[in-house]
């Protein structure tokens, strides 16, 4: 965006009653002098590389976890697995629905950067705890039944997921704060 320090105010009326009938009229236009470039906001690096996308699919990849664990708390009884006895799914859910809601909010307030650093990093500790509990029970698995099998196994899936976009969010947050301080 081009800005210039110029009055823009063109005084064709005033010039042709000066000039008379009978001249032809002078054509005039607007030519920008100096190019000063635009102020950069808040965090402006950062939101180039738009964590607000990865955000969003953590909110989704959040909604699927909690769906899966609500899938598993109505038909297997809770001592059955690992998996529903500590509500892994809907724990791991609910927590990247809330990181991914932050990390959106980021562009609006960029004050929250430390508010998701933290929640993203919290995220990965409790995803991996998750995928070491949901390993545990694949290890142990005696249930005949090989859908609850292939649901956990695209549980385990999804906290991969979940935690590579928390991992490069928190990469990405961490390069920001190391570039804001002196």
């Amino acid at each position: 965006m081009a800005c210039a320090d110029v009055d823009m105010n063109i005084q064709a009326e005033d010039e042709a009653q000066q000039r008379g009938p009978q001249e032809p009229a002078v054509l005039q236009y607007y030519q920008p002098t100096e190019v000063i470039p635009d102020k950069k906001g808040p965090l402006s690096d950062l939101m180039k590389k738009q964590p607000a996308v990865l955000g969003s699919l953590q909110i989704v990849s959040g909604l699927f976890s909690v769906g899966v664990g609500i899938v598993f708390a109505v038909t297997l009884p809770i001592l059955e697995t690992l998996f529903t006895l500590f509500r892994v799914s809907q724990l791991t859910g609910v927590l990247f629905i809330f990181s991914g809601l932050v990390s959106n909010l980021l562009f609006k307030y960029p004050a929250l950067m430390t508010v998701s650093l933290v929640v993203n990093c919290s995220s990965i500790i409790v995803a991996v705890v998750g995928a070491c509990l949901i390993s545990v029970d694949l290890a142990q698995w005696t249930n005949n039944d090989k859908e609850y099998l292939k649901m956990e196994v695209l549980e385990l899936c999804v906290l991969g997921l979940e935690v590579f976009l928390s991992a490069t969010l928190c990469f990405w947050f961490l390069k920001e704060k190391r570039a804001k301080s002196p």
